[in-house]
């Protein structure tokens, strides 16, 4: 039999009556760390044994968790019953009980807990918050090891274990990704102490902290009621129905086709102007139709966003293998690209999906630019390519003499499309990998100069057909002078 007991997060005052019973009948209790402040309160006649020898002998948590584990496994088989207490609740942050559990129910050791109070209640107090509020409790340590916070901004989070200014360090960073460096935080120090402290400072700053110790919790405050995705979400769902607007409810996947491909180019039209202000509200559009179809998938019973992001999750750990995996990566852009071609070729063998062909996979409903480079750039792969410049460049003479040799305008405008085709070549040859882009950059340069000779025209009082070809190219010419 293990009992395991919780202690509570600070003095004596903090134990339950069970525990203290249990304490009382024992002989023997392993303590998970003698460094807490109810340990000098316990019964006189309890011998104490703690595992803080284990803390200096391994450089990871989960090895110092597991040597525990073992070790309270092992007296309980030599002496058929163990007391282990551990800081706080057993069941809220304890990773050694959670193994203890684990390798106890496999060899059949029962296992009986004593409830404790955790870090959270006495957080609670001093915070003056409802933990029904929408609390989430989170491992510093965890959440720390990440890139991206798996927290709901909307909602205040509470994060254990902020024991050391190396912690609150590496904490604050990932952070950082969801919350403004200025945000208002609160760090607990010694929750359910009589030094008891809540510290007020920016995100920024908690690890310059000088109060930081083993009792140490941070407190994030919600950014705000509309910052999460799960609040987006809601939205969107209330939208569509029944209390909702009539507009949402009557769209379809296909009625909304429109939208996407304008919010999509508007994205585009903000990345051109280099406008990050315009950026995020283009995004936020572009978001805006893919919640909508994902939520008209959701009331017709096709899928729903935890669909999606485990689909999309799956498909970039799978197609990173030199990330998440085994495979060696020397950093080369050709050699990324064949991995990642390789993992989607792996996919469709998975899924049986042949392809008919190295063509197929690209959206024929993309724009024909983009079509065109993608398909020339999937034939040069497998070597159906000019070996030279020069060989695309003698092909764009070739075109260039069928368009003026067509005896027909339909002929030459056919022409002319082999013509775009080549350019098309042509420009991969130069390294221009989004034709789309190059030439929504001219379309941008034609605008500005077209619309300075419009001003050069209105300041004249005149008309364009009152001009000649050669007046207003000289206002064409002086654009292009000013750089525009």
């Amino acid at each position: 039999m293990i009992t395991i007991i919780g202690l509570g997060p600070g003095s004596i005052k903090h134990l339950t009556l069970a525990a203290w019973e249990k304490l009382q009948q024992s002989n023997t209790v392993y303590l998970r760390t003698s460094r807490h402040p109810c340990v000098a309160d316990l019964p006189a006649t309890l011998r104490c044994q703690s595992f803080d020898d284990i803390y200096e002998a391994h450089e990871q948590f989960d090895d110092v968790y597991s040597e525990i584990a073992e070790r309270v496994l092992e007296a309980a088989r030599r002496d058929g019953e163990v007391v282990y207490a551990v800081p706080g609740d057993p069941l809220v942050g304890e990773a050694s009980v959670g193994k203890i559990i684990e390798r106890a129910r496999a060899a059949s050791i029962n296992i009986d807990i004593i409830p404790g109070v955790s870090f959270v209640e006495p957080c609670l107090s001093l915070l003056g918050i409802d933990a029904l509020g929408g609390l989430q409790i989170l491992d510093a340590l965890n959440v720390a090891a990440q890139y991206h916070p798996p927290i709901n901004p909307s909602l205040p989070a509470l994060l254990g274990q902020v024991y050391s200014p190396a912690v609150a360090s590496d904490l604050k960073l990932t952070l950082m990704n969801q919350y403004p460096d200025e945000f208002l935080v609160k760090l607990i120090h010694s929750a359910g102490n009589a030094d008891a402290q809540v510290e007020s400072v920016p995100l920024y700053e908690i690890d310059r902290s000088r109060r930081i110790d083993i009792m140490t919790s941070l407190y994030l405050p919600p950014l705000g009621e509309l910052s999460s995705f799960e609040a987006l979400q809601n939205i969107i769902a209330h939208l569509r129905s029944p209390e909702g607007c009539p507009w949402d409810r009557e769209q379809t996947h296909k009625s909304l086709r429109p939208f996407l491909i304008e919010e999509a180019y508007e994205v585009l039209e903000s990345l051109d102007a280099d406008d990050p202000e315009a950026l995020c509200n283009e995004m936020g559009d572009l978001l805006l139709q893919i919640l909508l179809h994902t939520q008209i998938a959701i009331d017709d019973g096709e899928f729903h966003m935890s669909d999606v992001l485990q689909h999309l999750n799956e498909k970039m750990i799978h197609r990173h293998p030199h990330v998440w995996g085994d495979v060696p990566a020397t950093g080369d852009f050709g050699q990324l690209s064949q991995i990642w071609q390789d993992a989607k070729a792996a996919e469709r063998a998975d899924k049986d999906i042949e392809p008919e062909s190295i063509l197929d996979g690209i959206p024929i409903a993309a724009p024909a630019l983009f079509v065109a480079q993608r398909y020339s750039a999937r034939a040069a792969k497998v070597g159906f390519d000019w070996q030279e410049v020069a060989g695309v460049e003698a092909k764009f003479q070739e075109e260039l003499a069928e368009v003026f040799s067509a005896k027909s305008d339909a002929e030459r405008a056919k022409e002319i499309g082999d013509l775009i085709f080549v350019l098309v070549n042509w420009l991969r040859w130069l390294k221009v990998d989004d034709p789309e882009s190059l030439l929504r950059e001219i379309n941008a340069k034609f605008y500005r100069r077209f619309t300075h000779v419009e001003s050069q025209v209105e300041k004249a009082g005149k008309q364009f057909n009152e001009f000649t070809l050669d007046e207003l190219d000289n206002w064409w010419r002086e654009a292009k002078r000013l750089g525009l």
